[in-house]
């Protein structure tokens, strides 16, 4: 998708809606700006709170990323009870 947008006062630029719409940015999110190449690259950015950030480190996904697999080839148990599942612990 090519598309154009014009700086206006302050420097300020507006995004198309097209891109918006592809990148799923609403009024309010934060977008990271950096320049690689002489070109200006953005990334929306999502902010989380602070208690919930350890989920989204990279050791945290890379374990949800294995448990999903596991689940879909099926290298899951389920128990009845706690006491069931310690005594598979054994």
């Amino acid at each position: 998708m090519l598309t154009y947008t014009k700086v206006t006062r302050h420097g300020q630029i507006t995004l198309p809606v097209l891109v918006r719409r592809e990148l799923e940015i609403e009024e309010g999110d934060i977008i990271e700006i950096s320049v690689e190449n002489d070109r200006a690259v953005l990334v929306p950015k999502k902010l989380v709170d602070k208690n919930q950030a350890y989920f989204w480190s990279k050791a945290w996904q890379e374990g949800e990323r294995e448990a999903d697999q596991d689940i879909k080839e099926g290298r899951v148990k389920s128990f009845q009870s706690v006491e069931e599942l310690f005594e598979e612990l054994g």
